[in-house]
């Protein structure tokens, strides 16, 4: 069995040094070639601590914040999305298709959309707006803040798409 090597004044310099560059305790003990508790007792003698509970709780604030960021992003994609979809439904279509024995194409444009392809639209609107509303339930149920103004649009755009609507038909 081989005896531990003693601790000397380089270990203590270097365990300061390597904490002040913020590697993690089993880091320093790697490059070191000590083991995890002799790092800790070096540590303890040099007033060193390796608790991250105020770095782990801003990186998880952090990653809280850029969540809500990007869920906030996408609830306003989905409803300009929504918007441009509900411009679609009573805009000149150009309807399609390819056919017979030579399987040629033919197309028309018609003042609007065909009923069918109304129902799709109308179905992709429905579900863009709904995807909207639960990135908003969402932040609503974790705390955010920014969903009393995040609803607020969507009310705002689901309105504008309706009146347009009355508007057109």
């Amino acid at each position: 069995m081989t005896r531990p090597r003693p601790v000397t004044q380089a270990d203590h310099d270097q365990v300061r040094a390597l904490h002040a560059q913020g590697l993690s305790r089993n880091a320093i003990a790697k490059e070191l070639g000590r083991s995890g508790k002799t790092i800790s007792e070096i540590a303890a003698r040099l007033g060193l601590s390796f608790e991250r509970a105020g770095a782990t709780a801003a990186a998880t604030a952090a990653k809280k914040a850029d969540g809500a960021a990007r869920r906030a992003q996408l609830q306003l994609d989905a409803l300009d999305a929504a918007n441009k979809l509900m411009g679609q439904m009573f805009a000149p279509a150009l309807v399609y298709n390819f056919g017979g024995k030579e399987n040629d194409y033919n197309s028309t444009t018609l003042e609007e959309p065909p009923f069918a392809d109304k129902r799709n639209i109308a179905t992709a609107i429905q579900a863009l707006a709904g995807t909207a509303l639960k990135l908003a339930e969402y932040d609503k149920a974790t705390g955010n803040e920014d969903e009393k103004g995040m609803l607020g649009e969507l009310r705002d755009a689901l309105r504008a798409a309706r009146d347009q609507a009355k508007a057109s038909g």
